[in-house]
């Protein structure tokens, strides 16, 4: 995530709700086609996913075709890390109610990224939006650590326990009731390498990043951040931003600013899954 006085700095862009930084693109370029939909995980909904990569390694998706007409993907990541709880138990909110009110009054279909903790934080939040046509929840890990390092301060994935850290986020969105889960999974932080899609690519997930940073992450202000993706946004596009409102408290603000100015320019917002989908289509 980025403070606003490194709004050009990928890397700095995200910031991890948990103690730092949580953003900026992995090296891994987007695979240019979407195949058929792979059987997804038992965990998941039948969502279009993309082929895998080399050996089976996790596939990477960053936008959708740029001819394909003003179609555009607001995401969000709920990040909470497995170590946050002391500090939600103190009164710290991790999760933004009123941004999810915003964009169904706005209808704005999104896709939500939720790390698993967040989940068994805030279940009846998890239940309704993974039950809400207008949404899909998509995995971002359980634990919000980072799968390759460095990544902004992250602790580490353990070697070995990349699959069953993301199976568990998707057993929180079950257990939840969230019924509206799709096969994507993003790296906390974007972080990831060779080594990462490789471990990830048993768990069968479309890894997803973003082309447009949104900048939100412990803004001040919503002007900047939305003129920003106004500014950004091309056909195709995924905006990366954050449901979390103690380290991106301007998102919804943010938002009721991008909608219309986006539709005025005639862009049509869009679900992931609708990107991917018609990644594949002639």
């Amino acid at each position: 995530m980025l403070r606003p006085s490194r709004a050009a700095l990928a890397g700095a862009a995200l910031l991890c709700c948990a103690l730092t930084a949580c953003g900026g693109p992995g090296s891994a370029k987007p695979a240019p086609t979407a195949s058929a939909p792979q059987a997804p995980a038992p965990s998941v909904t039948t969502a279009p996913t993309l082929p895998p990569g080399p050996g089976g390694a996790t596939p990477v998706f960053s936008h959708g075709r740029r001819d394909g007409g003003k179609r555009v993907a607001l995401t969000f990541d709920a990040d909470m890390t497995v170590d946050q709880g002391p500090r939600a138990a103190r009164g710290e909110r991790f999760d933004n109610p009123a941004l999810i009110g915003t964009l169904r009054r706005l209808k704005v279909p999104a896709t939500v990224f939720m790390t698993g903790r967040w989940a068994e934080q805030y279940p009846d939040q998890a239940r309704s939006i993974g039950t809400d046509p207008l949404f899909e929840v998509a995995n971002h890990s359980y634990s919000h650590h980072a799968f390759a390092t460095p990544c902004y301060g992250l602790p580490a994935v353990a070697r070995g326990t990349a699959g069953a850290d993301i199976e568990r986020a998707f057993a929180s969105f079950r257990h939840a009731g969230a019924e509206r889960v799709v096969p994507y999974f993003r790296f906390p932080g974007g972080c990831h390498d060779a080594a990462a899609l490789r471990e990830t690519g048993p768990a069968k997930v479309t890894a997803v990043q973003w082309d447009v940073i949104s900048g939100d992450a412990f803004a001040k202000q919503a002007a900047p951040v939305a003129a920003q993706v106004i500014s950004q946004v091309k056909p195709g596009s995924v905006v990366v931003m954050h449901c979390t409102r103690s380290a991106a408290p301007t998102t919804e603000e943010a938002v009721r600013r991008i909608v219309p100015e986006l539709r005025a320019k005639g862009y049509e917002f869009v679900r992931v899954s609708d990107l991917i989908g018609a990644a594949g289509r002639p």
